[in-house]
């Protein structure tokens, strides 16, 4: 079973994303998976990996108009980590854009590029599911 499902939706978000990784081998506590899959890019397979995994908690790293983590939190119950990434305007755009959900849409905010908080915000949730 898959613990946490780290998403980006970016090669480009990848030194976040080790930065995630990084945290979560480290710990060596969790069941992870990392995918490439972007909300504008290949939306129906993203939304197939999200309905379909058995993964209790999503991290979302993306970037600009960062669409990603309410993609992903749209179409699930389960909670989504949302890690705005500094691709442009310093990471204020990703970081606007994920932390402004409308209602019935939520996502947790680390900081811009904030891999290292995402991973331990995550484990955290799962201990607590546990």
């Amino acid at each position: 079973m898959t613990d946490i499902a780290v998403i980006s939706g970016s090669k480009s978000d990848q030194p976040v994303v080790d930065k995630i990784l990084r945290v979560l081998e480290d710990e060596g506590d969790a069941e992870y998976e990392h995918k490439v899959l972007s909300a504008h890019r290949n939306p129906d397979e993203l939304m197939q990996y999200v309905e379909e995994t058995d993964a209790l908690i999503f991290v979302a790293v993306a970037g600009l108009s960062a669409a990603l983590p309410g993609f992903i939190a749209s179409r699930t119950d389960k909670p989504v980590i949302g890690v705005p990434v500094s691709a442009k305007l310093g990471g204020l755009d990703a970081l606007l854009s994920i932390v402004q959900m409308p209602p019935g849409v939520p996502v947790a905010c680390v900081g811009i590029d904030s891999g290292e908080n995402a991973a331990r915000l995550a484990l955290r949730m799962m201990l607590s599911k546990r």
